[in-house]
């Protein structure tokens, strides 16, 4: 049976249910208050994508590998996500048409094919500069390297697909639209496992086109790069026909692999070529490829030629090219030699110069996108949260923090809050780079983190110490996996024992175990591997090895020990095999379920809090050409297990299970495209993506009542306070009304402190709200809903409405009339002045009427509204007592009430005459040495001051609106109108001094601004 055949099967079988049938769904608006919150760190991902435009010096787009595209229209100095409502994943190629900059096409899937490597759904096209998107087709294509839009006509572009990246697929090659994408031709094809590398149109003549295919094919133990089906190809018609070049004489001969192609816009019959093979390097040719010159074999431009092999030629210098690889480099020479230029990150990938401007340019790497107005002597900054996190740990921390280990980059810890925002400056590096990183439970101080190759480090993060612990010590860079002693992957696991904060253990292809925080190790298992032979040999070839442990095979790939009893321990491998201990590492039992599938990654092992012979597992099968998700679950010590999918879509694999630990039958799911959520122990699933972005969701994490998930390409997000689905029942939605219990909360007050990328040069991560968080549902929209916040004894503290702060058109009318009738009073009572005439105004129109649910021109702020959506709401009580009075044209005065003691509190919901009540409690900030005394003393002192404000308030309000009502019942009566203004102005000066004096004992006098307009 074929590949493909199996994977059809396999999908039928998914959709067939493991169990009985679930209830039905839950409707979307069951979760319409939740909200999925960006933390950071604002730091850059791998970018394999770039592009601007020459009409526009200031626009420029990035692709990342697994959050889509963003876009800047200040020069590179800010981002914004411009495709989250429409696409995400890996962005393998982005076309700008040179005759309108607003026609713009991307390619999915990233043409270095990692051995995680995330694929993409083919190609999308906006017309309107990003703000809308069509699916083009070519899903099947998976992977895209270059899209090339004609320069005078944006209906005719040209995709370079690279194809599956673990199978022959025949949707290769070069293809060519001259509709805008709507239909697709493809123009040249090899086989189906060669694609297409690299595709250049010559700059002065579009009807010229160069292609190079790559034949290459990654399995879950190695990557092949090369074969009979690679070379270099040429079109003089537009792509209807294409004349093979890579026998011309010059060029190398044998395999060839990966291909770079650069044309010269100053000179077109100059053209490069970067050829993988094993006379590799830069290859030039000066009559349009008819012949070639070798000029440059040096081993740093191919040093990783199926990652890198891209080359750029100069718009205006033919002696200028650049080729960027792990460094960035460039030749004036022509090619012959290269020089290193320095830029903002390792690892380099894709370039754009400006055609009428060679010192404008785009970069993009693995630490994000970066653009040079000067050629390459300066860049941006990376500050664009594009991050891709293996895993995610948080900590004990107050507040906890989250750590993770970034690809190609520092692991990192940071605050989930922070005062006024979670700025990058906040984040500290770890230990690790693509492994775990784990804290300490007891001391979340020290910090565990896992590197490729085996490494691990220890880090005391309060004294700078760090020491390395590597349980085995030899390097196994540049050897096969079979021939070291011990196999560690690309992101090896490591747990500290949820019973013993001293016990770590760490996965190699044996379990390895420590007592002493890594002075000393013991392996506490037989390999616990399928170790085949023919997955242990070297990576890469046939013609460059790529031997750096990413590719390492027949390894421990996950480790759960169960919550409930110590040395109950599971360990999943990469080659799909689970095993169980029941007694700490003495006797092992292989426990892989029937039909799990040879070679089954297992990615991620939960154990269970509420059983200890319950597990589940999340296992992918994307390596091997099956994109089905995979859930299983055993009760009985993995005897037999069930297969826990329905309501996954049938393509979409799984990262990693979650439980939670404190409503049995929770779980969570991530993954290739977002977060999932089951209320029946997996029996069915709905989407809980919300507003988080497309993105693949490598791991989750559920601390102190939020769910935090680690995403491959946009760094860290949390939906805060999981309470409500916690407490959802079937019966909830059907309910006119429903109050949840609302989470305790911490009397602290975080701030806003959020910045939208764009927004900032430097942005910031969002804080959650301040305040406890109130959750209820409605069945019916657009119900008044009114919560009251009680203390503990029932008494009212504050109260908040959902009554609609706008004008009806009658009331418009109304107030215009009002207006022209008073402004008209006060002429004629000689008050002509616009500040004073919109002072009592503004005073009139708030009084007159007598109507609370109006705010009147000019009214101070309402109260916060309490939403009254269908389905589930959100409000968050502030923590404060009712602010002093305000009124229009304050400025400065803080009129903030109290904020409430530490203590138990009640809400309370009313809804169309039918109430319901909640507790909760405010908690002190841990973090505060303040006694309960010195908090009732201030909190004493603030309402007194609340009380004094209020009386001052009421008196400017009652005089202002005494003065309105006298102009206006004087009329034309003058002598009469300035009488009585004089004795009004009297008595406001003897209050004035009053009040001022008032208010300076306590060291303010913030109304004194306002007495002059009285």
């Amino acid at each position: 049976m074929s590949v493909r055949s199996l994977s059809f099967a396999a999908v039928i079988l998914l959709l067939s249910p493991a169990r009985s049938a679930p209830a039905q769904a839950y409707d979307s608006t069951v979760f319409a208050g939740l909200t999925w919150r960006e933390i950071g760190i604002f730091r850059g991902g791998r970018s394999v994508a770039v592009a601007g435009s020459a009409a526009r010096p200031n626009e420029y787009w990035f692709g990342t590998t697994g959050g889509g595209v963003f876009k800047s229209t200040d020069g590179g100095n800010t981002w914004l996500p411009v495709t989250d409502k429409y696409f995400g994943g890996t962005i393998g190629a982005i076309g700008v048409s040179e005759s309108n900059p607003d026609i713009v096409y991307v390619g999915t899937g990233e043409f270095p094919i990692r051995g995680n490597v995330s694929h993409g759904d083919g190609v999308w096209k906006t017309t309107d500069g990003g703000k809308t998107w069509t699916l083009l087709g070519l899903a099947e294509t998976q992977q895209i390297a270059r899209v090339r839009v004609h320069p005078t006509n944006p209906d005719i572009v040209y995709v370079a697909a690279q194809g599956h990246a673990f199978g022959p697929n025949p949707e290769r090659g070069v293809y060519k639209s001259i509709d805008g994408g709507k239909t697709w031709n493809k123009v040249l094809f090899r086989n189906d496992s060669t694609g297409a590398a690299d595709l250049i149109l010559d700059p002065t003549n579009p009807n010229v086109l160069y292609a190079g295919l790559w034949q290459a094919q990654r399995r879950p133990w190695t990557l092949v790069s090369g074969g009979a089906g690679s070379g270099l190809f040429k079109s003089t018609d537009a792509g209807e026909h294409w004349t093979e070049l890579t026998k011309n004489p010059g060029l190398p001969a044998g395999l060839w692999g990966n291909i770079g192609i650069a044309v010269s816009p100053a000179k077109p019959a100059r053209v490069w070529a970067l050829i993988e093979a094993d006379s590799g390097g830069v290859y030039r040719s000066d009559d349009s490829g008819s012949t070639w010159k070798y000029l440059n074999s040096d081993h740093k431009l191919r040093e990783r030629a199926w990652y890198y092999s891209k080359i750029m030629a100069d718009p205006k210098d033919t002696n200028t090219v650049w080729a960027p690889q792990v460094n960035l480099f460039k030749s004036t020479d022509g090619g012959v030699t290269f020089r290193h230029v320095i830029d903002p990150h390792g690892d380099n990938h894709d370039m754009w110069i400006a055609s009428n401007d060679a010192n404008r340019m785009i970069e993009g790497n693995d630490g994000g996108a970066n653009v040079s107005f000067n050629g390459g002597k300066t860049w941006t900054d990376q500050d664009v949260a594009t991050a891709q996190f293996y895993h995610v740990e948080t900590t004990n921390h107050f507040p906890y923090r989250v750590c993770g280990a970034q690809q190609d980059n520092s692991g990192v810890c940071g605050p989930s809050r922070w005062p006024g925002g979670i700025d990058r400056g906040q984040w500290y590096d770890v230990s690790g780079e693509s492994g775990y990183i784990r804290a300490r439970p007891d001391n979340p101080d020290i910090t565990y983190g896992g590197d490729n190759s085996g490494f691990l480090g220890r880090v005391d993060h309060k004294t700078g110490f760090f020491r390395p612990i590597n349980p085995w010590p030899d390097s196994p860079d540049g050897h096969a996996a079979a021939e070291g002693k011990y196999r560690f992957q690309w992101t090896a696991p490591l747990l500290i024992s949820p019973h013993d904060p001293h016990v770590l253990y760490h996965g190699a292809n044996v379990l390895f175990k420590t007592t002493n925080e890594g002075q000393s190790w013991t392996v506490v298992s037989p390999d616990l591997t399928r170790h085949d032979p023919a997955t242990l040999g070297p990576s890469g070839g046939p013609i460059t090895l790529d031997q750096t442990t990413a590719e390492y095979y027949g390894t421990i790939f996950a480790i759960a020990e169960s919550p409930r009893v110590k040395g109950l321990i599971w360990t999943g491998s990469d080659d799909g095999l689970i095993n169980v201990t029941r007694d700490g590492g003495k006797h092992w039992t292989n426990v892989t379920p029937k039909g799990f599938g040879d070679f089954t990654r297992v990615s991620i092992i939960e154990a269970s809090h509420y059983a200890p012979g319950t597990a589940y597992v999340a296992a992918n099968r994307y390596q091997l050409e099956d994109m089905a998700p995979y859930i299983w679950k055993t009760t009985d010590y993995g005897r037999t297990w069930s297969k826990i999918v329905k309501g996954l879509p049938a393509t979409e694999f799984v990262r990693v299970v979650r439980e939670d630990p404190v409503r049995r039958g929770l779980l969570f799911a991530g993954t290739e495209r977002g977060v999932w959520v089951s209320f029946d122990d997996g029996a069915s699933w709905q989407t809980l993506r919300r507003n988080l972005p497309i993105v693949p969701v490598h791991d989750l994490a559920i601390k102190e009542g939020d769910l935090v998930a680690a995403t491959h390409g946009r760094s860290f997000w949390i939906l805060d306070d999981i309470a409500p689905l916690r407490q959802l029942a079937r019966a909830t939605p059907r309910e006119a009304m429903h109050l949840f219990k609302p989470s305790d909360a911490y009397r602290v007050d975080w701030g806003g402190g959020f910045q939208l990328p764009g927004n900032d040069a430097h942005p910031v991560g969002k804080n959650p709200p301040s305040g406890p968080m109130v959750y209820y549902s409605l069945k019916d929209k657009d119900r008044h809903v009114t919560l009251d916040i009680l203390d503990a004894r029932g008494r009212l503290i504050r109260s908040f409405s959902s009554r609609q702060d706008s004008l009806t058109a009658a009331d418009s009318l109304k107030v215009d009339a009002l207006k022209k009738s008073r402004t008209d009073s006060l002429k004629q009572a000689g008050i002509t002045d616009s500040v004073k005439v919109d002072s009592i105004l503004g005073v009139l129109f708030a009084d007159t009427l007598k109507d609370e649910d109006k705010p009147w021109p000019h009214r101070p702020p309402a109260e916060p509204r309490a939403p009254n959506k269908q389905g589930l709401n959100r409000f968050v009580w502030d923590m404060k007592y009712p602010p002093a009075r305000s009124f229009w044209g304050i400025n400065g005065v803080a009129t903030d009430g109290p904020m409430a003691l530490p203590g138990r509190y009640q809400v309370r919901l009313t809804v169309g005459g039918r109430s319901a009540t909640q507790s909760f409690a405010l908690k002190l900030d841990p973090r505060s040495k303040v006694t309960p005394a010195d908090l009732q003393a201030q909190f004493a002192f603030l309402k007194q001051l609340r009380d004094t404000v209020n009386a001052v308030t009421n008196a400017i309000i009652t005089i202002r609106n005494v003065r309105a009502q006298l102009a206006d019942a004087t009329g034309a009566a003058a002598d009469a109108a300035k009488a009585a203004s004089a004795r009004l102005r009297s008595s406001a000066a003897t209050n004035r001094r009053r009040f001022t004096t008032t208010n300076r004992r306590f060291g303010m006098s913030v109304f004194a601004p306002h007495w002059r307009s009285l």
